[in-house]
C-alpha cells in the first residue's frame, strides 16, 4: 500500500513525513523504521494488513490502568520501529526489517474486525508490540472500522510522530499509553536514537485532544535513574498534564545491546515516592509490591482496585468509577 505522509524528490528519492527523523530515501531502501520502503520513488507501506503477533490481552498489560480496568482487548503488532532504544525488550521484532522477518502473517482489516467478537469481554483494539505509528496506515484503516463497529482503539506507542498524522489519529483513538524513555534529549539522543522535544509534544497534544492517557517510563540502570531528573519529569507530567495522570514505572533488564545490571527494586521504590508527591496514580509494573499495582483513592486513601498479576479487583469503585466510600471522581471508563 502506498504511505500517506511522504514528497518525492529529485532522482526517485522521497522523504517520509511521518515521524520527525523524516527520512530521505533512496530508491530501493527503507527508512530508520526498516518498514517503509521507496519503490521506484513510491512510498510504500509493506505491513499494511499483515500482523506478527494478534491476541487477546488484559487492558492492564498494555499498560493501561484508568481504561476500562478489568477488560480484554484484541491486540495486534507488526515489525519495526522509528526508535533504536539500546535495551529494547521486542528488539526480535522491532528491530528487524520487514523484508527479513518470515513471520509476518496476512490479516485483512474484515478478518481482525471478526476477530473482536470473539470474546464477549473484547472492548476493542490495541495497536502494540512493535511502534504502531510505523504501520500507521494498517492502524488508522482499522481504527476506523473499529469506531464504526462501537467499540474502542488504544495504541501502546513511543510518540516520535509529526503532528499531522497525529491529529490524523486523534479522530479514531480513545486510549495511549506513551513510553516517556527519559527527560532529557541527551539520553533520546544517546540510547534511543531520536530526540525528546517531539514526543512532549504528541504527549500535550493527546492531552489537549481529552482522550485517555497514561504514561509509562522504564527506568534503566545508570541512564535515566537519577533522582533529580526523574523528579523534573513528574513536576511536568503533573503541571502539563495533571496530577491525575497514571504513570508506570517498569523495571529494566538486559536485553538487546545493553547489559547494564538490572534495575535494583530499591532505585525503583525511591523513584515512586518522588512521583507520589506530585501525581496522584503511580504503579510499579513489573515488581512484587505490597501497594504497586493498587489504585488508591487520592482522597481518602482507600483501595479502589487491587491487582494479583492480570486478576482485577474493583471493589472500592462504584460502576460509574468513583470511590465508594468518599465519592472522589477516579475513573471515566469502567
Amino acid at each position: 500500500m502506498e504511505a500517506a505522509y511522504y514528497q518525492k524528490l529529485r532522482d526517485d528519492k522521497v522523504q517520509c513525513l511521518l515521524c520527525p527523523h523524516e527520512c530521505r530515501i533512496s530508491a530501493g531502501n527503507f527508512g530508520i523504521c526498516k518498514v517503509r520502503e521507496n519503490q521506484g520513488g513510491t512510498l510504500i507501506a509493506p505491513t499494511f494488513e499483515r500482523a506478527c503477533a494478534v491476541r487477546f490481552d488484559p487492558i492492564e498489560k498494555k499498560p493501561l490502568y484508568h481504561f476500562f480496568p478489568g477488560g480484554q482487548i484484541l491486540s495486534l503488532g507488526t515489525v519495526g520501529c522509528n526508535l533504536s532504544c539500546r535495551y529494547c525488550q521486542n528488539w526480535e521484532i522491532s528491530q528487524c526489517c520487514s523484508k527479513d522477518y518470515s513471520y509476518l502473517k496476512p490479516l485483512p482489516v474484515a478478518e481482525a474486525i471478526r476477530m473482536t467478537g470473539d470474546r464477549p469481554d473484547n472492548i476493542g483494539v490495541a495497536y502494540t508490540y512493535n511502534e504502531p505509528t510505523v504501520f500507521f496506515e494498517f492502524m488508522l484503516v482499522l481504527a476506523r472500522k473499529v469506531k464504526e463497529a462501537g467499540m474502542w482503539n488504544v495504541a501502546v506507542t513511543n510518540g516520535f510522530i509529526n503532528p499531522k498524522p497525529l491529529e490524523e489519529l486523534l479522530d479514531y483513538l480513545d486510549a495511549f499509553n506513551v513510553d516517556l524513555k527519559g527527560f532529557t534529549d541527551e539520553f533520546y539522543r544517546r540510547v534511543a536514537g531520536a530526540s525528546l522535544a517531539p514526543v512532549l509534544a504528541s504527549i500535550r497534544a493527546i492531552r489537549q485532544s481529552g482522550k485517555h492517557l497514561e504514561l509509562t517510563n522504564l527506568v534503566v540502570t545508570g541512564l535515566n535513574d537519577g533522582e533529580g531528573p526523574f523528579e523534573e519529569m513528574v513536576k511536568w507530567i503533573a503541571g502539563e498534564l495533571g496530577p491525575a495522570t497514571p504513570l508506570h514505572l517498569s523495571r529494566y533488564f538486559p536485553d538487546y545491546k545493553m547489559d547494564a545490571t538490572s534495575t535494583p527494586v530499591t532505585t525503583l521504590l525511591k523513584l515512586h515516592e518522588i512521583a507520589q508527591k506530585h501525581l496522584h496514580y503511580v504503579y510499579l509494573g513489573n515488581v512484587e509490591t505490597a501497594t504497586g499495582r493498587k489504585t488508591i483513592c487520592p482522597s481518602c486513601q482507600s483501595v479502589l482496585i487491587d491487582r494479583n498479576g492480570y486478576m482485577t479487583y474493583k471493589t472500592g469503585l462504584d460502576p460509574k468509577g468513583n470511590c465508594r466510600k468518599c465519592g472522589e471522581a477516579v475513573i471515566k471508563n469502567v
